[in-house]
């Protein structure tokens, strides 16, 4: 015999589907807030960084805009509470520094720091170190500063077929002519860009041994090794590589402090 239930009593079933519903809706909320946490302290976090990186390129005498910091990792708090990073990018434009009195312009200079250490009171009191097991940098050398650094009127560089491309104008034997020619680009063991001319022609050029060898000369006044600026975040030159917007330049180092202002 079915049992009857007193009118306006609901049946236990549909009491236990309402409470599964309420949990439901419940657990999505707290999933929500959490959520909203997380990417609220990643803002702040980011800011925080944001304050440090200028500290620290300022320290080295340089120059750039607001730098834009990106933590990366999911979650974020967890992160937080553990006190290190998976990854933090920063991107700072219009960098500039001084090198021999000469203004050297990146103007983009990409950081991706991985496995850095931070602790929360480190972020939130602004005191401490924040350290990173490794850093990469890539960023690019406008021609124009490049060229300043040689100290030669006139001489222009750029890119053709992946080398180093020069033009400039020469007095040779009493006639002003053109040189033009490319050279191979590499990094000295100093850390400065090593540029050797060994390709150099100019239209019109005498054909005497005497205007070959004020050709060769030129050649020679040119291919040195350029010092470039100290770059943020101790990071050292491994490769240079020239493209059509400028001079490419990578760069890493390892157990870094993102500031060291204490």
């Amino acid at each position: 015999m079915a049992q009857e239930y007193p009118a306006g009593e609901p049946r236990p079933r549909r009491r236990g589907r309402k409470l599964l519903i309420g949990l439901v809706v419940l657990l999505l909320l707290v999933a929500g807030l959490l959520v909203v946490a997380d990417r609220v302290a990643v803002g702040v976090a980011e800011r925080a960084i944001a304050d440090r990186v200028r500290q620290e390129v300022t320290k080295q005498g340089a120059q750039s805009a607001e730098p834009d910091v990106q933590v990366g990792g999911i979650p974020f708090l967890t992160q937080v509470l553990d006190g290190r990073y998976q990854r933090i990018s920063i991107k700072l434009r219009d960098v500039q520094a001084s090198v021999e009195g000469d203004a050297v312009r990146l103007p983009v200079l990409d950081v991706d720091a991985r496995n850095v250490r931070a602790s929360l009171d480190t972020l939130r009191s602004g005191q401490g170190d924040v350290v990173a097991d490794t850093v990469n940098g890539t960023g690019t050398i406008s021609y124009e500063s490049l060229a300043a650094l040689l100290d030669r009127p006139g001489l222009t560089l750029g890119e053709q077929g992946g080398k180093l491309a020069v033009t400039a104008p020469v007095d040779i034997l009493g006639q002003k002519l053109t040189v033009s020619g490319t050279a191979d680009v590499t990094v000295a063991e100093s850390g400065a860009v090593a540029l050797r001319f060994n390709d150099l022609d100019a239209a019109g050029l005498p054909n005497l041994p005497l205007a070959r060898a004020l050709l060769n000369n030129y050649a020679k006044g040119i291919s040195v090794d350029v010092p470039l600026p100290d770059l943020p975040f101790q990071l050292a030159v491994r490769e240079v590589r020239p493209l059509p917007e400028g001079l490419a330049v990578t760069a890493d180092a390892k157990n870094v402090p993102i500031n060291s202002a204490g």
